[in-house]
């Protein structure tokens, strides 16, 4: 079975790699997952993130910058698994997600600071598919994560992951 095992990802790899310094808590079943990234930034507003959700995912990690705020939730159990449906891989927020308990059910990773039970607007407001910068790193889209619970990982390009079995 392929592993992504970020530790070892690095160790192979370190010029390729950045690591974002953030320390995120998982929610999804998955705890490793990988993939080209798709960027959204807003700020309590899940419109734009909404309706990437609903486009196929094709094995992709949404990474949705609101500024760490802890203030609403950017991902509840609903749109969790219009995520799964779609074919993401997982998505990584820089700010809440609420629904826990049902979160931990859906077969994809996610990653996100913490926990809310306030929903957000949905204004459209903010962008899709632009840089956005967290955790001293710059997550483009077309490059490519690694997650597990170890680190996030960030690369220009695709990097083999490493077969522990």
């Amino acid at each position: 079975m392929t592993s992504i095992a970020t530790a070892d990802l690095h160790d192979a790899n370190p010029n390729d790699l950045r690591q974002c310094d953030l320390q995120f808590k998982d929610f999804g079943k998955k705890r490793t997952f990988a993939g080209p990234i798709r960027t959204v930034v807003t700020m309590h507003d899940t419109k734009l993130a909404q309706a990437l959700f609903r486009e196929p995912g094709k094995g992709h990690v949404v990474v949705i910058d609101c500024g760490g705020s802890l203030k609403t939730a950017m991902l509840g159990d609903v749109n969790a698994e219009i995520l799964h449906k779609n074919g993401w891989a997982g998505v990584i927020i820089n700010g809440a997600v609420r629904d826990v308990t049902e979160l931990a059910e859906v077969d994809i990773g996610i990653k996100a600071l913490g926990v809310t039970s306030i929903r957000s607007a949905k204004n459209a407001i903010g962008a899709t598919d632009v840089p956005v910068a967290f955790g001293e790193v710059l997550f483009s889209p077309g490059d490519y994560v690694y997650c597990d619970s170890d680190a996030v990982l960030l690369s220009r390009k695709k990097i083999a992951c490493l077969d522990k079995s």
